[in-house]
């Protein structure tokens, strides 16, 4: 089983609505039984809360379920539960990297890194842009090329 975390600051934008993406990629393509996804933060600001209005309306917007989204804080204890770390943005991932050390377990990598062609190299946090819309595109983007990243990787169909 292969098992992906998506991080970002507080757990309530771009890191839920990649998780709800993700997950309807997972279950359109079948492979439920061999990738599992969650989502967490750095920061536990929101912890037991559910995303933030507008992540659950453009989710919604684009017929995604965001049953089950309640945030949570990313722990040391974690470790044993993800295979990749998949952070939002470069401070995100710098924080992940400080708290879990070098670790040869995980791959440490930010969802831009998986974009050909973009101009982004974190994706903007819509809680202080406002811009959900653009958050969703560039996660969107993210998300087909990590599941693609992941089929390849790792000869699953």
């Amino acid at each position: 089983m292969i098992r992906v975390m998506f991080v970002c600051l507080g757990n309530i934008c771009r890191s839920p609505m990649a998780e709800a993406i993700f997950c309807d990629l997972i279950k359109k393509e079948q492979l439920n039984d061999k990738i599992t996804v969650d989502s967490a933060g750095t920061g536990g600001w929101h912890i037991g809360n559910p995303p933030h209005p507008k992540t659950i309306a453009i989710l919604k917007k684009h017929n995604i379920s965001t049953e089950g989204l309640v945030a949570q804080q990313i722990s040391k204890q974690d470790k044993d539960k993800i295979d990749y770390i998949i952070a939002m943005d470069e401070q995100n991932k710098q924080d992940l990297l400080q708290l879990f050390g070098e670790d040869d377990s995980i791959e440490f990598a930010k969802l831009m890194d998986f974009v050909d062609e973009t101009a982004e190299k974190d994706v903007p946090d819509p809680y202080f842009t406002g811009n959900f819309t653009y958050t969703y595109e560039l996660i969107s983007k993210g998300c087909h090329q990590l599941l693609q990243y992941l089929k390849d990787k790792h000869s699953i169909s």
